[in-house]
């Protein structure tokens, strides 16, 4: 049985942060847009993910007029620190850039996002199913899915995919196309989440003999702790006393005396990954967010990164649709790469700085002692280390 088919300008897939930012965007520029989402609202509140806010990310909240919340909740955070044994390094953010981050849960900046579709004219449908897209390479693309048994059509002029890394989005695109750069880790984070007051007012990056070790926060009383494990390990096997004895030692004399400890509210263990595929367009499909790249979260660049590719996105469709620029959406993929790879870089020394890897030697070890020493010592190295943590330009 066929349902009736919708036509816009632009079908987004994914209802993330980073599809409904786009959305949100889109409409506030007149530009017609469907969202899809083949999950429940719920389900899409009820992941777990990133907290740490770039500027970016917060000036298109507030761009939008949707940064009420954000700025009465969040937490803002001048600094961050490096630990390595007794020893403690802070990188001061706010006196090495003049900017900040904002502790903010994604699930609550999703929510604000969501709870703002209707008053803003956003048309989101939930639980679209077997979501797949035809016409790619033409002007005239569309996208069918199955809602309640039927079988509905969106034709578009542009799609763009924003269904995170098993979505159908990148999959459409040619392999003779594509390009896959990617550095899989031999280790996951095992976090924790309880309603605890945090250890430290900031974040702590430990590496210590018996592996990493990240103290974070959502809130004044909502802890987000992690260690990292071997890929072999399952959630069943860590009771949280275990967990909370494991953090205690990683994370120094200092910050334990400072844990409270309390029953989880969620446990899990996600593998580390760097991920990069190119191009992010191709013909009338573009690409943002985990659909295109992934990072390891050592760097709090996940959330980010696809709220940069959305300002991206945003800019280019914006001058497409409102002003006929047709050179505006071939030059997305360039710009937002530029800025993932810087990115990727970031995150992926980070992690190979405070992580031991299975296969390091005494030499390894001596190269972290020797970086930890250069950036404790150094104001140029802290500076470059708080640029990228903070979030480079877009």
């Amino acid at each position: 049985m066929n349902g009736r088919g919708v036509i816009t300008q632009i079908c987004i897939i994914g209802a993330g942060p980073a599809g409904l930012l786009l959305g949100h965007l889109l409409r506030a520029e007149g530009i017609d847009c469907v969202v899809l989402e083949r999950h429940t609202p719920d389900y899409v509140l009820g992941r777990i993910r990133a907290g740490v806010l770039e500027r970016v990310t917060v000036d298109l909240m507030e761009r939008l007029g949707l940064d009420a919340r954000l700025k009465a909740e969040g937490l803002v955070h001048d600094g961050f620190n490096l630990t390595d044994g007794e020893r403690l390094i802070r990188i001061d953010i706010a006196g090495l850039t003049g900017q900040h981050v904002t502790v903010y849960g994604q699930t609550e900046l999703t929510r604000d996002l969501m709870d703002a579709r209707h008053g803003r004219g956003l048309e989101v449908v939930y639980e679209a199913a077997d979501v797949a897209l035809h016409d790619i390479e033409s002007d005239a693309p569309f996208v069918t899915y199955l809602k309640d048994g039927v079988q509905h059509r969106v034709d578009a002029r542009i799609i763009v995919g924003c269904d995170g890394f098993h979505g159908p989005s990148r999959k459409a695109i040619p392999v003779s196309v594509g390009k896959e750069y990617e550095r899989e880790y031999p280790f996951g984070w095992l976090g924790i989440l309880a309603d605890v007051p945090p250890c430290n007012h900031e974040l702590i990056y430990a590496n210590h003999a018996r592996g990493f070790a990240l103290a974070s926060q959502r809130s004044e009383t909502r802890s987000r702790y992690y260690i990292d494990v071997p890929l072999t390990e399952r959630v069943e096997d860590w009771p949280d006393e275990r967990i909370w004895d494991e953090l205690a030692i990683r994370l120094g004399p200092q910050a334990a005396a400072h844990i409270t400890r309390g029953p989880s509210i969620e446990k899990s263990i996600a593998p580390l990954r760097s991920y990069v595929f190119a191009p992010m367009r191709h013909g009338s499909l573009l690409l943002c967010g985990d659909a295109a790249h992934i990072v390891p979260p050592t760097g709090a660049k996940g959330l980010n990164l696809a709220a940069s590719d959305v300002h991206y996105a945003a800019e280019a469709l914006t001058a497409f649709f409102r002003r006929g620029d047709n050179d505006a959406i071939p030059a997305y993929s360039d710009r937002a790469l530029a800025r993932v790879w810087k990115a990727e870089r970031f995150s992926w020394s980070l992690t190979r700085l405070m992580h031991r890897f299975p296969e390091d030697g005494p030499f390894e070890r001596a190269m972290q002692v020797a970086e930890l020493d250069y950036i404790a010592s150094s104001r140029a190295a802290q500076t470059s280390i708080a640029e990228n943590y903070v979030g480079l330009p877009v």
